[in-house]
């Protein structure tokens, strides 16, 4: 196989072509080489102002070509799992954009695709293949803050466009789809597990429908996990970690700058006043570019991608049971 992956790209969607498309193209590994519309205009113009060789007017054109190895889909959230399915049919693999599905059904119907078509199927949480995130797992899994106890994290931004669709119910806007998944994710990370049980309480926006604050709490079987996420809050986002000796916190763990490098703090005496406290600082980096690469090496390796479609399901196992718990007002177990 060629060196570099080649990659296309279904939509011409922001997250795309903003955030997605320039840090896989600065890969080492990854080449975006066609990226499709069901605009073919809006294709062209998306393929000239990225310096993308191929533009097409269908995501059927881009599935048939056979230059392309895999698929990047950012699609909205209803549509990742059919074109999924239809990209690995082809022969592609796929990374996915997040989250994997709205329900655990229609994410776990990918199994039977994936294990059909021997493609790699994972799911793009970039912040699973970036510097930052690697380093706090490393310290956490060597002990360095002690036993994990307690994991807590905070996501929001504003956004009340109704055009938006994050704000649009029926393609599975909110915020626990679109940033609390990544709050879920750092608890996983850190306990490297499922929550066995959660509850959540949701305040629902009067007019979008879609969750704008949700709160859960995350029982592990080592400790629990809190956070809050919003659609309509002042933007924030930290992460922290504590354990019975020491506490570690990601600065800006979800949207990392690629213009100034990133850091973490660990607390290793608990003095209140911050004396304890050391900071390590990771080089200017596009976590993109990690993720796209971290996918293509895999594939290039034939090892397993960063976030496999089994890890995915897991997370939607704990979104639905957050949703579900909101709705009969108590636990559920996962």
């Amino acid at each position: 196989m060629a060196k570099k992956i080649r990659w296309g790209v279904l939509s011409t969607a922001k997250i795309g072509t903003k955030k997605v498309i320039p840090g896989m193209q600065a890969g080492q590994f990854s080449e975006v080489t066609a990226i499709a519309s069901r605009d073919a205009d809006k294709a062209k113009e998306a393929a000239a102002e990225l310096g993308i060789p191929k533009a097409y007017g269908s995501y059927e054109e881009l599935l048939a070509d056979p230059e392309i190895d895999a698929i990047y889909n950012p699609l909205p959230n209803q549509l990742h799992v059919p074109w999924t399915a239809k990209a690995a049919e082809a022969g592609k693999h796929v990374l996915c954009e997040k989250p994997l599905s709205l329900t655990v059904a229609d994410a776990e119907t990918l199994l039977d695709v994936q294990a059909r078509t021997g493609v790699k199927i994972g799911e793009a949480f970039m912040i699973r293949s970036f510097a930052q995130w690697l380093r706090a797992q490393e310290l956490i899994g060597a002990e360095k803050i002690g036993e994990l106890r307690a994991v807590t994290a905070f996501f929001s931004y504003f956004n009340v466009d109704p055009k938006n669709i994050r704000n649009q119910a029926e393609a599975g806007g909110g915020a626990l789809y679109d940033i609390g998944c990544y709050c879920i994710q750092a608890a996983r990370v850190g306990f490297g597990s499922l929550p066995r049980r959660v509850v959540g309480v949701i305040e629902n926006d009067p007019v979008f429908g879609t969750d704008r604050l949700t709160s859960a709490l995350l029982d592990f079987a080592d400790g629990q996990a809190i956070f809050t996420c919003s659609t309509q809050l002042i933007p924030y986002q930290r992460v922290q970690f504590f354990g019975t000796k020491g506490r570690i916190e990601i600065e800006i763990p979800f949207n990392a700058p690629k213009d100034r490098p990133t850091r973490i703090f660990i607390d290793g005496t608990g003095d209140l006043s911050g004396s304890g406290i050391t900071t390590e600082e990771f080089a200017t980096a596009d976590q993109y570019t990690a993720q796209g690469d971290a996918f293509s090496r895999a594939i290039l390796d034939d090892t397993e991608v960063p976030v496999p479609l089994e890890d995915a399901i897991a997370n939607m196992k704990v979104i639905e049971g957050i949703f579900r718990s909101a709705e009969i007002g108590g636990w559920v177990e996962i």
